[in-house]
């Protein structure tokens, strides 16, 4: 005999199956989500009642300058001037280009957008830094419609070129230098 106020009592056993089951299910589907995510640096972490709209993978290039600040006293450094980059596969009209400045993503729907950069992680001497933006409203209706976050994760490339390259010498010189990433658009859920 179930008691009252046992599950058993409360809920039919092909109900109880079927939130096991189901609990089993989002807590994989959570685990997936977080597993995905775990190589991106907490600080580039978006909220969470986000999800990903699209994931394009990118080549690209940054196109540096050596230049100075005038009355700064400081010496001559690499600047980012321009970057541009190919979007996506191609498959099922997910493709799209990226350029900067200012930082703005146009996927090959017509659909745009553009946006602010809010942090910036993974910084080394031989990449490229990964960046958190928050986005503009998107014009156009397409693929990049109510993104509201958008990653870059590098995987290679990207860095500078050489500071000791960079001298009263060859102010003005431009170097342009290829990166891989992945582009992570993100959109409330």
């Amino acid at each position: 005999m179930a008691m009252i106020g046992s599950n058993e009592a409360r809920f039919p056993a092909r109900t109880r199956v079927f939130l096991a089951v189901s609990f089993l299910v989002a807590s994989v589907a959570v685990s997936s989500r977080l597993s995905a995510a775990q190589p991106v640096p907490p600080i580039l972490q978006v909220p969470s009642d986000n999800g990903i709209a699209w994931r394009a993978a990118a080549s690209g290039s940054i196109t540096y300058e050596c230049s100075i600040t005038p009355d700064s006293g400081e010496p001559p450094r690499w600047r980012a001037v321009k970057a541009e980059a190919e979007l996506g596969d191609g498959k099922a009209g997910n493709s799209g280009v990226y350029s900067s400045p200012p930082e703005t993503w146009k996927a090959s729907d017509g659909s745009s957008l553009t946006g602010m950069e809010v942090v910036r992680a993974n910084v080394g001497p031989d990449r490229l830094y990964d960046q958190l933006v928050l986005a503009n409203p998107s014009r156009g209706a397409g693929l990049l419609t109510g993104v509201t976050y958008i990653q870059r994760l590098v995987s290679s490339g990207g860095a500078a070129p050489s500071a000791e390259r960079c001298t009263m010498a060859t102010l003005k010189q431009r170097e342009r230098v290829g990166y891989h990433a992945e582009y992570v658009f993100w959109k409330p859920q």
